[in-house]
C-alpha cells in the first residue's frame, strides 16, 4: 500500500527524480531536531531516495543504496526515525505522537527497499490525513470518525430493521392509542353544551356517558396491548444485540480485545442492551402516538380558537429552544455517566479476579477504598445530571402552567362575551392540558435519546469494527502436514513497537523446536502467531506453504494442539473441560486421553469423578492437576501441530516425568514448538531457537549451540551453576 499524503505540488517540482524514480511515501512531520513544532515538512522516501522538506527546499537527502537499516523508536511524546549508513545512525526526522505507526509502517517499508525485496505497487487508493482529526484514512473515503452522514437516526433504523413487522404493529397501536384519546374531549363537550347547559334529556346524557366510558376503555386496552408489543419487541431487540455482541467479540483479533478493559465490554452486553430494552418499553411505545396527538391537537386548538391557540403557543417557542439548547449538553453528562460507569465495573471485574492476590498481601482497605473513590465519583456525576433535571425539568414545567393560566382567563372572557360555549372552553382547556403534558414529556425526551444514542454508539462500536475476515470460499482447508515458514515476519502489538523483526526460519514437517530466551524476548510472541491469534505486520508466515491468512481457521485449529502455561479452566465439570477441544468425543475417548496426561487417578480420587465441578478457573484443583486437564485436553484431539508453553512447569517430578513420556509419545512425527525456561527438558528437542533483540539469535542443535558459545551456552551454564 502507498502511503501518500497531499503534498505541496511544487515539491514534486524541486525533487530531482531519477529515471523510473517515483515516490513511494510521502508523510510530515511535525517537529524539528530541537524540538520545536512546525508545519508543512515532509517526509519523501522515493523507490531510491529518501528526502527531507522543511517546508521550502530540501534539507537532506539519503539514497537507498547507502542505507543498511531503517528503524522508528518511540520516544516520550513521539518518535525519530533513524537511518543507518555506512555504520553510523543518522536521526532522519522527528515527530508527534499521533504519527508513530505511520513512521513504524515507514521504517518497514524502507527496510524492504533495503533489501531489495521491493515490488512496484499499482494503487488508485492513497492514504491522507483527516484534517479534523489527524488520523490516516483511505483517500477515496471520508474520515469514519468525523463524517457527519448517518448517525443516530441511521444506527437506529439499522437496528430496526430485522423487525419491521414488529414495528408496524406497535405504530398501529400507537395511532389507535392517539384516535381514542383525541375523540375524548370532543364529546365532554357535546356532554356539557347539549346536556348540562342545553338541559338534554337523561337518555342523551347516558349515551354520551357510555360513548366516554367506551373510549376510556378503548385506551386502556390499546395501551395494555401497545406496551405488551413493545415489551416483547424491546426484549427481542435487546437479545438479538446482545447475541450479535458476544457473537462479535469471538470474531475480533485478541489485540483489540486486550485493548479494552473487561468491564467496559461487559457493560455493551448488559447495561447497552438493557437500555435499548428499556427505551422500547418506556419511550418509543409512546413516541409516535405523542407526535400523532401533538400536531392534532394544535390543528383542532386553531380550528377551535385560534386567537387563544396563538396565546398559548407563545412559552412553546421557549420550551423548544431551551430543550435544543441543552441538547449537546444532556449528551455529554450521559456520555460522561456511562464512561464513570466503566471505571466502576472494570474495576469489580479487577478485584473479583483478582482476589486471591488482594488477600494475600493483605491488600483488602485499600482496594476498598480505591473501589469507593471510584464509586463515589459515578455517584457524583450520577448525582450531578440528576440535579441539572431537577432544576431544568421544573423551568419547563413553569413556562407550560403560564400557558394554561392565559388559557382560563382568556378563555373565560370569551365565555362570558359568548364567543365561545362553556363545552369549547372545556375541550379546549383539555387540549391545553394535553399539549403542554406531551410538551412536558417531550422535555424528558432529549436526556432518553442522548442515552439510547450513548448505548447505540458504545453497541455499534463494537459491531461495526473491521475484522478484515475474509470470505469463507477465499479460504482454504489445509490438511496440515508441519512445515512451517518465516519469511521476514515483522510483528508488534504496537505497530510502531515491534517484539519480533524480520523473522527467518524454516521448519521441516516432524521437527520439534525447542524457543528459549530472557523474558521479554517473544518467545511467547511467536507461539502467539503460529496460533493464529495476531497477524503478522510484515512478511509471511507459511503452514504448508500457504499464508496463515488464507487458511481456514476452523481447519486449521481443529489440527492444532495448545499446552499454556496459563491454565484456563472453564466453570462446569471436568469431563466439559476436557471436551471442550472435541465436543463430539466419547467418554471413552476422554477417559483414554485423560491417562495419557496422567490425570484419570486423581479425576477418580474427586467426589463425583469426571462429573466434578472444578469451579471458575479450576479453583478447587491444584496447578498440577489443572495443567494434566490442559494436556488431556490437547491430546484428545490427536493433533498434527503442537504448541506447548511450558507444558510441565506445574507438574511435580514424578508426574513431570510421566508427562514427559506421554508428551514424547504424542509429538512423534508431529512438527512441535515448545517454551521451556528448564533448558534440561530441550535436550530431545531436533533445534533450538534461542530469541533475543526481537529476532532469531541462534538456532541450531542442543549440542551446536553449546560449542558455539553464544547466548545458549550462557543461559544453560547459568542453570546448572
Amino acid at each position: 500500500m502507498i502511503l501518500y499524503y497531499s503534498i505541496p505540488h511544487k515539491l514534486e517540482e524541486i525533487i530531482p527524480f531519477e529515471e523510473n524514480e517515483r515516490i513511494y511515501y510521502a508523510v510530515p512531520f511535525d517537529i524539528d531536531d530541537k524540538g520545536n513544532w512546525i508545519k508543512d515538512s515532509y517526509l519523501v522516501v522515493t523507490t531510491k531516495k529518501i528526502h527531507v522538506y522543511d517546508g521550502e527546499k530540501i534539507t537532506n537527502t539519503i539514497e537507498i543504496n547507502r542505507c543498511s537499516k531503517a528503524k522508528a523508536e518511540a520516544k516520550v511524546g513521539g518518535g525519530i526515525l533513524v537511518v543507518t549508513t555506512e555504520g553510523e545512525d543518522t536521526v532522519v526526522v522527528h515527530y508527534s505522537a499521533k504519527h508513530l505507526s505511520r513512521y513504524a509502517y515507514i521504517a518497514r517499508g524502507i527496510n524492504i527497499l533495503i533489501s531489495g525485496r521491493f515490488e512496484e505497487v499499482e494503487s488508485s487508493e492513497y492514504e491522507k490525513i483527516c484534517p479534523k482529526c489527524g488520523r490516516a484514512i483511505p483517500g477515496t473515503k471520508n474520515c469514519p470518525k468525523c463524517s457527519k452522514e448517518g448517525g443516530f437516526i441511521k444506527d437506529f433504523l439499522k437496528m430496526a430493521k430485522p423487525y419491521k413487522k414488529d414495528f408496524f404493529y406497535v405504530f398501529f397501536l400507537m395511532v389507535m392509542a392517539a384516535v381514542t384519546t383525541l375523540l375524548n374531549p370532543e364529546i365532554q363537550k357535546h356532554l356539557i353544551n347539549d346536556v348540562l347547559k342545553g338541559n338534554g334529556g337523561m337518555k342523551q346524557a347516558l349515551v354520551l356517558i357510555l360513548i366516554m366510558f367506551s373510549l376510556s376503555v378503548g385506551i386502556v386496552i390499546v395501551n395494555i396491548l401497545k406496551s405488551n408489543a413493545s415489551t416483547r419487541l424491546g426484549a427481542k431487540i435487546s437479545a438479538d444485540l446482545r447475541y450479535a455482541l458476544f457473537k462479535k467479540y469471538q470474531e475480533l483479533p485478541l489485540a483489540f480485545i486486550n485493548d479494552r478493559r473487561p468491564g467496559e465490554l461487559l457493560n455493551r452486553i448488559t447495561s447497552d442492551t438493557t437500555y435499548v430494552r428499556e427505551f422500547m418499553e418506556d419511550v418509543f411505545c409512546n413516541l409516535f402516538a405523542v407526535l400523532f396527538i401533538f400536531i392534532w391537537d394544535v390543528l383542532f386548538m386553531m380550528i377551535l380558537n385560534i386567537k387563544l391557540a396563538l396565546l398559548t403557543f407563545i412559552f412553546v417557542p421557549i420550551v423548544v429552544v431551551m430543550i435544543l439548547a441543552f441538547r449537546r449538553t444532556v449528551s455529554r453528562i450521559f456520555h460522561l455517566q456511562w464512561r464513570k460507569l466503566d471505571d466502576v465495573s472494570s474495576d469489580l471485574q479487577d478485584v473479583i479476579s483478582g482476589m486471591r492476590v488482594v488477600k494475600t498481601y493483605g491488600r483488602e482497605a485499600a482496594e476498598s477504598a480505591r473501589f469507593k473513590a471510584l464509586s463515589d465519583d459515578f455517584s457524583e456525576t450520577q448525582r450531578r445530571n440528576e440535579t441539572f433535571w431537577a432544576i431544568f425539568n421544573p423551568i419547563i414545567a413553569f413556562f407550560m402552567g403560564m400557558g394554561s393560566v392565559i388559557v382560563v382567563y382568556f378563555g373565560g372572557l370569551d365565555v362570558f362575551s359568548d364567543k365561545m360555549s362553556a363545552g369549547e372552553l372545556y375541550q379546549f382547556i383539555t387540549y391545553t392540558l394535553l399539549l403542554f403534558q406531551y410538551i412536558n414529556w417531550m422535555s424528558w425526551l432529549p436526556r432518553e435519546l442522548s442515552q439510547l444514542t450513548s448505548s447505540l454508539e458504545r453497541i455499534n462500536d463494537i459491531l461495526q469494527q473491521d475484522v478484515n475476515a475474509k470470505d469463507e470460499k477465499d479460504l482454504t482447508d489445509i490438511d496440515i502436514k508441519g512445515e512451517i515458514k518465516f519469511d521476514h515476519a515483522t510483528f508488534g502489538y504496537k505497530s510502531y513497537q515491534p517484539v519480533l523483526e524480520d523473522i527467518n526460519a524454516v521448519i521441516k514437517p516432524g521437527e520439534m523446536i525447542g524457543i528459549v530466551g530472557a523474558s521479554g524476548t517473544g518467545k511467547s510472541t511467536l507461539i502467539n502467531l503460529l496460533m493464529g491469534l495476531y497477524e503478522i505486520d510484515d512478511g509471511n508466515l507459511l503452514i504448508d506453504g500457504i499464508d496463515i491468512r488464507n487458511i481456514n481457521r476452523k481447519s486449521y485449529h481443529s489440527q492444532l494442539g495448545v499446552v499454556l502455561q496459563e491454565t484456563f479452566l472453564f466453570s462446569g465439570t471436568i469431563i466439559d473441560n476436557i471436551r471442550f477441544s472435541k465436543p463430539e468425543a466419547t467418554y471413552e475417548e476422554i477417559v483414554r486421553a485423560a491417562k495419557t496426561a496422567n490425570a484419570h487417578d486423581f479425576i477418580c480420587n474427586t467426589p463425583d469423578g469426571y462429573n466434578t465441578y472444578v469451579g471458575e478457573k479450576g479453583y478447587s484443583l491444584s496447578g498440577g492437576e489443572r495443567q494434566r486437564i490442559a494436556i488431556a485436553r490437547a491430546i484428545l484431539t490427536n493433533p498434527k501441530f503442537l504448541i506447548l508453553d511450558e507444558a510441565t512447569a506445574s507438574l511435580d517430578t514424578e508426574s513431570e516425568y510421566m508427562i514427559q513420556k506421554a508428551l514424547e509419545r504424542l509429538t512423534e512425527g508431529k512438527t512441535t514448538f515448545a517454551i521451556a525456561h528448564r533448558l534440561s527438558t530441550l535436550k530431545k528437542a531436533n533445534r533450538i531457537m534461542v530469541i533475543d533483540g526481537h529476532n532469531i539469535a541462534e538456532i541450531g542443535t542442543h549440542e551446536n549451540l553449546l560449542e558455539n558459545k553464544g547466548i545458549y551456552y550462557n543461559l544453560y551454564k547459568a542453570q546448572i551453576g
